[in-house]
């Protein structure tokens, strides 16, 4: 079920690439914006993932924190961030249970793959609430990246 604007993020805890443990709620008095993403190495991840890390200083001068998180591995994650010199955390939802409560689980994927995370962004503000979430249909579907811009921006 979708999570509902003004709601209360669900908190979590998952493994980053160093394989160290990292909360949700490690970074509250910052905003935050998750980017669940498919794949790591595949063409429209790699372009986003990218893409945000050019821009991670933008996000930082607004008190804000980026965080990517799929169901690869902390391994697979800590190769495809060294290789593309990604600026923030990568975190592994190896067990999808981060994807799941925060309804960015995709059931089918190609391949006959299942339980992969959708392309999603949440932004979630200071005080832990979600105030921005979308969550895209096709995994080729590429994230309104100026509109993301502009939440962050809107936060006080």
């Amino acid at each position: 079920m979708p999570l509902e604007i003004g709601a209360e993020a669900p908190d979590f805890t998952l493994y980053n690439t160093e394989k160290k443990k990292v909360s949700l709620s490690e970074y509250r008095g910052k905003n935050v914006v998750l980017l669940f993403f498919p794949l790591a190495f595949s063409r429209i991840c790699t372009k986003e993932l990218c893409e945000m890390s050019e821009n991670y200083s933008y996000y930082e001068t607004l008190n804000s924190e980026v965080i990517g998180i799929s169901v690869d591995s902390l391994y697979t994650n800590g190769k495809f961030k060294e290789l593309n010199q990604i600026h923030f955390p990568l975190l592994s939802d190896f067990n999808k249970q981060v994807s799941k409560a925060y309804d960015a689980l995709m059931e089918e994927f190609g391949f006959d793959y299942q339980g992969v995370s959708r392309r999603a962004t949440f932004v979630i503000d200071r005080n832990g609430k979600l105030v921005y979430q979308e969550i895209l249909a096709s995994p080729g579907d590429y994230p309104d990246m100026q509109k993301l811009k502009e939440v962050v921006a809107s936060l006080k």
